[in-house]
């Protein structure tokens, strides 16, 4: 396939990246609005924060933190890279396309594991509720579940005249100009506007049907629920060469709705998904030793509980493939910074 993408199916769909600040910020206030009272003080205890924006002020701090030496490793946790073949087949498929160092998919069951157990320091348990507002947010930007040109990273387009590449476009560009800014209290009144369009708006009918699929006991089976549905996303009604072009104002006013509506659906999943592990945090183990929680190993010898995620990593591949090996080129990130 050469250097286009494919057409974004916004005619079959109703309302697709990682977002950029606004976009993370908005899924955290969105998230806000709507969780259980119980969840907003666990939440804000966890982050040692009690003001009105206490999960949209952490909202991209994970994209901040990759960038570090400590946080260097998280890099492959906000996308999974679908290789699939749209437009005859578009899926996501988890041994297939789950890097070795894990993915979005991984890192949201590793971090729902890790936010619920006692067992873990306050700052582990802190990183861990950072991580999950972070992701659930990624999972829904369909560029982040399709691995065609990085996640539209390699497709050079220019956007109202800037120089660009077309994730950027999804992550940044059009969520800006349909707000007109990119502070937090532009992305407090955007959440203002798709709570009411969740409550009794556009969204109303459709919103329950978002959490098709949640399940805490099952993290991993949850957020493949979610990477599928952004991966739907990109199933295309045709193929429309992009490079090279100026995506404003055609493009974006084709695609803005879709930009809104997973927007809408990260904030009111995240507060799904923290309500319920609010409910079920074991808060009581917090202060036991945590040698108490060690298992004995098959050879009667005592090994630390694993808290890393290994366990839920597939099976290395002998080699990669060549989606893989763009990712590795670039570090295992986005190719540019958020």
């Amino acid at each position: 396939m050469s250097t286009t993408l494919l057409l974004i199916a916004l005619s079959a769909l109703q309302g697709a990246d990682a977002w950029g600040g606004l976009g993370h910020q908005t899924t955290g206030f969105i998230a806000q609005n709507f969780v259980h009272p119980a969840t907003e003080a666990w939440a804000q205890n966890i982050l040692s924060n009690t003001n009105s924006s206490y999960l949209a002020s952490v909202a991209t701090w994970a994209d901040s933190f990759r960038y570090t030496d400590e946080g260097s490793f998280s890099s492959p946790f906000h996308y999974i890279d679908a290789e699939d073949d749209p437009p005859k087949s578009c899926n996501v498929d988890f041994e297939r396309d789950c890097g070795d160092a894990g993915c979005v998919v991984t890192a949201i069951a590793n971090y729902t594991q890790r936010v619920q157990d006692g067992r873990h320091s306050d700052q582990e348990i802190d990183y861990a509720l950072r991580f999950l507002v972070h992701f659930i947010g990624d999972i829904t930007q369909p560029l982040h579940d399709e691995a065609f040109e990085i996640g539209g990273n390699g497709v050079n387009v220019t956007f109202d005249g800037d120089d660009t590449n077309l994730h950027s476009v999804w992550d940044t560009s059009m969520p800006e100009e349909l707000v007109g800014g990119y502070e937090l209290e532009d992305a407090e009144a955007w959440a203002a506007n798709l709570t009411t369009e969740i409550r009794n708006g556009t969204f109303a009918a459709s919103s329950k049907s978002w959490l098709q699929g949640l399940d805490i006991e099952d993290p991993k089976a949850s957020a493949m629920v979610w990477a599928q549905d952004g991966n739907n996303v990109v199933m295309p009604d045709g193929i429309e060469p992009l490079e090279g072009n100026d995506l404003y104002p055609g493009y974006y006013k084709g695609a803005i709705d879709t930009v809104e509506l997973q927007i809408a659906k990260a904030g009111y999943r995240l507060a799904a998904w923290l309500d319920a592990l609010a409910a079920k945090s074991d808060v009581s183990k917090r202060w036991q030793p945590r040698e108490q929680y060690w298992k004995i190993g098959t050879q009667g010898v005592k090994l630390e509980q694993d808290f890393s995620g290994s366990d839920l990593l597939r099976e290395p591949r002998a080699a990669k493939s060549k989606a893989k090996m763009r990712r590795q080129a670039i570090g295992w990130g986005c190719g540019h910074k958020h």
